[in-house]
């Protein structure tokens, strides 16, 4: 199944997606190009190239590919009109608290946080001038459902950006810019195979063992599957559209219907 899109629905529309290179990422790049739109996207290697995407490589969890990066989408594109941040990730340890050294913690914060944090502060303002424009951010469920046994840097990180998002959007609704956050729980992509075989090497036993820890942390998802990356992209492209105008400062959970407990 696909997410079947209006091909005019982002004409005219220069959109940067960060980590847009695989998973989730390239789920949302193929959305908005599915949609119209022009797009850039980044990454630290060179993966396969999507056709009619302009591609910077670029280390985004430093100071100097997120300047790179910004400064490459506005040459090339002239400006963005959409940004929709779904860098994120973790490769730290399992092992809980003491296995996370400042190294790991720094890492996750990068990669999660500051990533995001640094092409806002570059790309906004343009947006700002114009008096238009949209910000998606992509957080998670850990934010508020962590696995202590090895997500505690990341969800950490999400958290930050989950509240980061709700103050600018205050800052920012009045100048023409709106901004809201997506919060997925487990996304069905390559990095979700990895990180169960993360934690199955940590904790013994078989990689479906290691699935139930995740689906018991979580509190089960039931409609008994993880989502889908179309399908979060979806949700992605939807808060960017025009169609979704009156929609600012708000998360939109997409987890199945997993119970949750603060």
């Amino acid at each position: 199944m696909t997410i079947k899109a209006d091909p005019t629905e982002f004409a005219g529309k220069r959109v940067l997606v960060s980590g847009g290179t695989k998973g989730l990422g390239r789920a949302t790049v193929e959305r908005f190009l599915a949609g119209g739109g022009r797009v850039i996207t980044s990454a630290r290697g060179n993966p396969d190239p999507v056709e009619g995407v302009e591609f910077v490589q670029a280390d985004l969890t430093t100071a100097q590919g997120s300047e790179a990066f910004a400064n490459a989408a506005l040459e090339r594109l002239g400006g963005i009109d959409i940004l929709a941040h779904v860098i994120g990730g973790s490769s730290a340890p399992a092992g809980g608290f003491v296995a996370l050294t400042d190294d790991h913690w720094l890492a996750e914060l990068n990669l999660n946080l500051l990533a995001t944090v640094r092409l806002d502060r570059l790309l906004v303002p343009q947006m700002i001038e114009r008096g238009s424009g949209t910000v998606v951010h992509v957080t998670s469920i850990q934010s508020i459902l962590p696995l202590p046994d090895s997500t505690t840097g990341y969800a950490a990180a999400k958290a930050a950006l989950r509240t980061y998002s709700k103050s600018i959007s205050k800052e920012l609704g009045p100048k023409g810019v709106r901004v809201n956050a997506v919060s997925p729980g487990w996304i069905m992509t390559e990095a979700t195979g990895d990180f169960l075989n993360r934690l199955q090497s940590a904790n013994g036993g078989t990689v479906e063992e290691a699935r139930q820890l995740v689906l018991d942390a979580l509190g089960g998802i039931s409609i008994g599957r993880g989502a889908e990356p179309y399908e979060v992209a979806d949700l992605i492209a939807y808060l960017a559209s025009d169609r979704a105008a009156a929609i600012h400062g708000a998360e939109f959970i997409i987890d199945g219907g997993t119970v949750r407990t603060v």
